[in-house]
């Protein structure tokens, strides 16, 4: 059973919950994805400074909801441990699957313009995230320089992302969009140091198909294509890919 009631967020309940010193220190300086996060390039000082703008760390457990659509937002959530998908509600009230994010990325970044959050953030898997109060960041950002500019890049790179998105939706062929998925999941589990070419895949079949615009019959019949073409190599979510060129190249 969840430790959260089931109608509430895990943002939300944060202040009801009790958490010791120690839990509450996340250490920016030492932590093994800071070059990742927001703090890169930050001097020893400005990293003690996020240490002190981090006002809480949050652990969910696999399925529980980080954030709801509509709920309040006050802070950016950076992944430290684990993954979660972010999903949205379509016109036709159906969930799809907006991204997928791991140790390192920030969510929440929904919820700025309008101050409420217009999808909502689920776990993957067991996940632990740095909460970063929005009011605090960006005033840490006008006096450490670095932080300011990967704020600016965070922000950026999250438009060119759905630009990306909407280019893979609306011009490639469903076996390119599955090339494109799992190139960019091994470029992505590189750059953290992990396995580029083994890994598990944390999203279901109906998940990367809601992702990538696809039928689940369909997703499902492309990796048995690809795994006959000697391409990649499927055993229940681990996936290891055998031909990554190959795969680059039918990416385009």
């Amino acid at each position: 059973m969840s430790s959260f009631d089931s109608t509430q967020s895990a943002a939300q309940v944060a202040a009801q919950t009790v958490v010791t010193l120690r839990d509450l220190r996340t250490h920016c300086v030492n932590c093994s994805v800071r070059e990742l996060c927001l703090s890169v390039g930050v001097d020893r000082e400005g990293l003690h400074q996020i240490d002190a703008l981090v006002s809480d760390r949050l652990h969910l457990k696999k399925g529980e909801a980080l954030y709801r659509a509509g709920d309040p937002f006050t802070a950016l959530h950076a992944i430290r441990v684990g993954s979660c998908k972010t999903t949205v509600l379509g016109e036709k009230g159906h969930e799809q699957v907006a991204g997928y994010h791991m140790i390192g990325d920030i969510v929440g970044m929904d919820g700025i313009g309008n101050d409420r959050h217009g999808g909502q953030a689920v776990a993957l898997e067991d996940t632990e995230v740095c909460v970063l109060p929005l009011s605090r960041l960006e005033e840490l950002a006008r006096h450490v320089q670095p932080l300011q500019r990967n704020f600016h890049r965070l922000l950026s790179n999250e438009i060119a992302r759905e630009q990306q998105v909407m280019l893979l939706l609306g011009s490639m062929r469903a076996e390119e969009r599955l090339a494109v998925f799992l190139v960019n999941l091994s470029e992505r589990y590189r750059e953290r140091g992990y396995s580029h070419v083994e890994f598990v895949l944390r999203l279901t079949r109906e998940d990367i198909g809601s992702f990538l615009g696809l039928k689940l019959e369909t997703v499902s019949r492309l990796l048995s294509r690809f795994q006959t073409a000697g391409l990649i190599e499927v055993h229940g979510r681990t996936l290891k890919l055998l031909d990554v060129p190959a795969l680059r190249d039918l990416a385009g």
